[in-house]
């Protein structure tokens, strides 16, 4: 009977903040290039707090979706990518097949941004790569939860890579990714301080350009995730 019910999880604010603001993007109620109103006035109209709408709109950035330009306010990215990511969204269910599916893909285009930003990587992006190294570290030293702050050291490589493409379908998937690690606490049986080790020798492939180094390490990094799909049930 227990194995036929599910956990009851509520809705947090933020989370309900960012299922509304794209829907209004994928429905086309609002498009790129379209500013949003200020954080008080949306957290006036939503009911909720000034620090919720921040925190939703920190994620949207983090994802592409949204982008905060200096006296210009909050404004919609882009379409292509959020029309995407939500149909992947909506398709993919958390299962042991999809999970797998999700894995094998990110596997195959993060091993191609390493190499290609071994190969492409300007001093700018070593810095940018450098930075989300370094808040990584600081989460993991702190003993809290870094999953986006991981995600954010190997989108920053997919930019690296100087392929938009490959970047773009890194940022498709994501959110599913994030989503996926939380609900299947995939990071539980993660040591943080060798996930940090590994992404380190990553960070030395790339500075130094050695692109099937770089490449191989991203494989090996990815191993445990790899086979933690496969033996789900």
């Amino acid at each position: 009977m227990l194995d036929n019910l599910h956990k009851i999880t509520i809705e947090k604010p933020v989370d309900k903040i960012i299922s509304q603001i794209r829907a209004l993007i994928t429905s086309g109620d609002i498009e790129p290039g379209d500013k949003l109103p200020p954080e008080r006035k949306l957290a006036e109209h939503l009911g909720v707090s000034r620090a919720n709408v921040r925190e939703a709109i920190q994620k949207l950035e983090f994802y592409g979706i949204l982008k905060t330009l200096p006296q210009s306010g909050t404004i919609v990215a882009g379409i292509g990518i959020v029309a995407l990511e939500g149909l992947i969204t909506d398709v993919l269910k958390i299962e042991s097949t999809d999970f797998r599916s999700l894995v094998e893909t990110r596997v195959i285009l993060e091993k191609q941004s390493a190499y290609l930003a071994a190969q492409r990587r300007s001093a700018d992006d070593i810095t940018q790569i450098s930075l989300a190294l370094k808040a990584y570290e600081s989460k993991i030293r702190k003993g809290l939860p870094a999953i986006e702050e991981d995600l954010l050291f190997h989108i920053k490589i997919a930019e690296a890579s100087k392929n938009n493409v490959l970047k773009s379908l890194m940022m498709i998937i994501t959110p599913d990714i994030v989503s996926s690690y939380i609900n299947l606490k995939v990071c539980e049986k993660t040591n943080e301080n060798t996930t940090l080790a590994e992404h380190e020798l990553i960070f030395d492939c790339i500075i130094n350009q050695n692109d099937n180094e770089a490449s191989n390490a991203m494989g090996s990094h990815l191993e445990d995730v790899s086979q933690f799909s496969i033996n789900m049930k």
